[in-house]
């Protein structure tokens, strides 16, 4: 398919070419009043929705005076920016990027604008949507936690993360070095899809080494959000503010690791004031890391060790839904993690006694500690296999954890 921009009877439209046939389709006057008063400078998300709400629709923007526009408390230049015509001239450039993109804009005044996020107190007007936008209606958990987690820290939220996505409980997160990066890559094990949360616009990948999992979040169904125009760069200040739509588009949260700084503590502050459910995995006393999640759970937060704990705090109407997709997975018998255990060799066994899953060891450790039970050939082997069984995972510098 190929878009491009064309003009419709004096109207800027779309174009789409399919199949050889090309259709016209106008630009949607709604969405893009919407699109111009987030795109106008001064104008933050609860003064925008504000305003919408005293006129017949977000459009009506283009049609108002200037003293119309400064009725509506909007600041000087940003009523000066909509009545020079600017907004709109920005807001057709904009679905233009979008367009081309192959994306979509998501305002608040929209079906598909999620439920759950019109409850906080300023949801973004405009969100900006690569993917399946029905994924933003789902029952969801958004998994957070520090970019500089322990082994352990990894690998729970791997675990987790996979074990609840298998159930159909859509994983949110914010696709950061670290948790977030782990909690998608659960769900993408689960062959489930996921929602990753930008600070950056929908098509600047942050860090840019997650380009990969990004696109992998695109293929298997899943789909990323941001509330900033295309082309933000990553500001610091951007990412504080994408906590409070993570948390906003869940159920509830769930902090892996995080220290006593962390900016996990912001979305977690955020979930308490959005009323959601907190949940939180215990850490190590002596860890930095385990200083928010034990805390939290000191305050109230639910500990969680399995999916069981977040599944038994989920309302009775979310767990029907969840089971309704998939009746067959949902079975009260069933094993905290539905990934069978595989028969062991010899050689596997005695190594993963020596590996623990929250210390990682060196591949010349390793062998000192196994040189009077195996040789090295046979732990090269051993190590080769677990990790292509997922129950070993290889760190930078050769560092060897066990899987949980």
């Amino acid at each position: 398919m190929r878009v491009s921009l064309q003009s419709v009877e004096g109207k800027t439209g779309l174009e789409l070419e399919s199949a050889g046939n090309a259709v016209a389709k106008p630009l949607d006057e709604e969405r893009l009043g919407w699109l111009a008063l987030a795109l106008s400078p001064g104008l933050g998300p609860r003064r925008i929705i504000d305003a919408v709400a005293q006129l017949s629709g977000a459009a009506e923007i283009f049609s108002l005076p200037l003293t119309g526009l400064e009725a509506l408390r909007f600041p000087a230049h940003a009523a000066q920016f909509l009545f020079d015509g600017k907004g709109r001239a920005a807001a057709e450039n904009e679905w233009a990027k979008v367009t081309r993109e192959g994306a979509t804009i998501v305002t608040y005044s929209c079906a598909a604008y999620p439920d759950r996020l019109r409850e906080i107190y300023d949801p973004p007007p405009v969100l900006w949507v690569r993917g399946d936008t029905g994924l933003l209606a789902r029952p969801s958990l958004a998994v957070v936690g520090t970019r500089h987690p322990t082994p352990y820290g990894s690998g729970v939220a791997e675990m987790l993360s996979r074990d609840l996505a298998a159930r159909r409980l859509l994983i949110v997160s914010g696709m950061a070095r670290g948790i977030d990066s782990c909690a998608h890559r659960g769900a993408l094990a689960a062959r489930m899809p996921t929602l990753a949360v930008w600070g950056t616009g929908i098509d600047v990948v942050y860090p840019k080494e997650n380009r990969k999992l990004a696109e992998e979040i695109l293929a298997l169904g899943g789909a990323i959000v941001s509330e900033l125009p295309m082309g933000t760069f990553p500001a610091p200040q951007n990412f504080p503010r994408r906590n409070r739509i993570l948390s906003g588009l869940s159920i509830g949260v769930l902090v892996v690791e995080a220290s006593e700084n962390s900016g996990t503590r912001v979305t977690a502050r955020c979930a308490a004031e959005q009323n959601r459910d907190l949940f939180a995995v215990p850490g190590n006393v002596t860890r930095k890391e385990s200083w928010t999640p034990n805390t939290l759970i000191k305050q109230g937060a639910k500990l969680t060790a399995t999916w069981e704990d977040v599944w038994e705090e989920l309302p009775s109407q979310v767990r029907l839904e969840l089971e309704s997709y998939a009746p067959n997975e949902s079975k009260v018998d069933q094993p905290a993690s539905l990934l069978t255990e595989p028969v062991l060799r010899p050689g596997e066994g005695i190594l993963l006694e020596v590996l623990k899953p929250d210390a990682s060891l060196q591949i010349d450790e390793i062998l000192e500690l196994l040189e009077t039970q195996l040789t090295s050939s046979e732990v090269f082997t051993a190590l080769f296999e677990l990790e292509l069984a997922g129950r070993v995972r290889c760190l930078p510098g050769k560092h060897y954890v066990r899987a949980i």
